[in-house]
């Protein structure tokens, strides 16, 4: 039989498996320290997360973003000098020539004199979209130790789960989730160039050869923490259904202190996320806001002063693509904290703590105590939290920009 996220309902067979020692994913930042992993075989057995979005870091490899490699079963590291690595570097610096003469052509355009406001605007745009290639040494491959300590934690968590809950964790209809993302990642990339190659006169087709694999490379980091965050609400969700079955248990303390550690687990893992990834989603956000703001800003400003057209549009794109790309983020980040912390703490609060015995209510007190202790927070490292709170503080800027905007327009007429 099987529940309703898909796993199956029964203990599997394979006791040697089930009545082996749980797994312990330590909290700490050691906690993917390969020393300490257990039987190879079993890890890779349950790393169904791996299996599943394999495609999406296979295609991080191909484009030299992230060059992280599966050095075993069961294990992923990275190698300052592994081929993944050099093949990275070779990437890298070819695409760099090729960027740097696109960064040139483009700066050239903007120093030449006699432009139209919204031509600086458009300049200034896609010079910063450039950006983002030059630092990808500095925000990515500088924190690969880290992104294979968070993919280690993943694998480990995954055993582990089976073997507090003797059901393993399958994630169904993600795999075609991840390779429809690399699709489309690279489809609204090179679409989004075309379509600024037919609304702007100084946007040459070589141009914007330079910018499909960086437009790419952002798209594919909106579904990876679109597909982190997915896993993880799924996880939450399932063990947060599952905790009526601890209680009827005839050990519930022993089996909800065994929850407890896999919902810390869950919860560090979360915090590992941001800080794995902290460099480039800083980036990204950074981007996001100071192209949004200047799009906005140009078009408005351009409507008031010359009307309509298809230039305008075109920032519109721009400002309406970025800012999609912030909410699904920050909407992704609510979402999973929402479900790991107040849906969790709501069902613990929701037991009938006089129906079981003292030490099951000690454990239901720890659960708080541990929900309380370790919020589960999407934070990029300490930079800032990754929730709905991040569009609303953009769309203030914004909106400061557009009281500019009011007194740019009212300020000729009261000269």
């Amino acid at each position: 039989m099987r529940n309703d996220h898909g796993s199956n309902t029964h203990l599997h067979p394979d006791d040697a498996i089930r009545r082996a020692k749980i797994v312990k994913v330590a909290a700490s930042p050691t906690s993917a320290n390969p020393d300490e992993e257990p039987d190879p075989e079993l890890l890779d057995r349950y790393d169904n997360f791996y299996q599943t979005t394999k495609s999406l870091l296979v295609l991080f490899q191909i484009m030299g973003v992230m060059p992280i490699e599966r050095s075993g079963k069961g294990r992923t590291t990275f190698r300052w000098l592994s081929s993944t690595s050099i093949y990275a570097y070779f990437i890298f610096g070819a695409e760099t020539i090729f960027v740097t003469m696109v960064f040139k052509e483009r700066l050239y355009l903007i120093l030449r004199p006699g432009k139209r406001f919204d031509e600086y605007i458009y300049g200034i745009i896609f010079l910063s979209i450039l950006i983002p290639h030059f630092l990808l040494p500095v925000a990515a491959w500088t924190n690969g130790t880290e992104v294979a300590k968070f993919k280690n934690m993943w694998t480990r968590f995954q055993l582990k789960y089976y073997q507090v809950t003797g059901t393993p964790i399958i994630f169904h209809n993600l795999t075609l989730i991840t390779y429809s993302l690399c699709v489309i990642s690279w489809a609204v990339g090179i679409g989004i160039m075309l379509a600024q190659y037919y609304l702007q006169a100084d946007m040459l087709l070589w141009h914007t050869f330079g910018y499909y694999h960086i437009l790419a490379m952002l798209n594919c980091l909106c579904s990876l923490w679109f597909i982190n965050c997915t896993a993880k609400g799924r996880v939450a969700v399932w063990m947060c259904n599952n905790l009526h079955k601890a209680l009827e248990s005839r050990n519930p303390a022993k089996i909800l202190g065994a929850y407890r550690d896999l919902w810390v687990d869950l919860s560090h893992m979360m915090q590992q996320l941001g800080k794995a990834y902290s460099g480039m989603y800083s980036m990204y956000c950074l981007l996001i806001l100071l192209t949004t703001i200047v799009a906005s800003y140009g078009s408005v400003t351009e409507i008031m002063d010359q009307g309509i057209s298809f230039k305008e549009a075109g920032l519109f794109m721009i400002a309406f693509y970025c800012m999609t790309l912030l909410y699904i983020i920050c909407n992704e980040g609510h979402h999973a904290t929402r479900k790991m912390g107040p849906e969790f703490r709501e069902r613990l609060l929701n037991v009938n703590l006089s129906a079981v015995d003292q030490k099951t209510r000690q454990e239901v007190h720890m659960f708080l105590m541990a929900i309380e202790k370790n919020p589960p927070i999407m934070n990029l490292n300490g930079y800032a939290n990754v929730n709905r709170k991040l569009i609303s503080s953009n769309l203030n800027e914004r909106n400061c920009f557009s009281n500019i905007v009011k007194l740019r327009t009212l300020s000729p007429t009261q000269t």
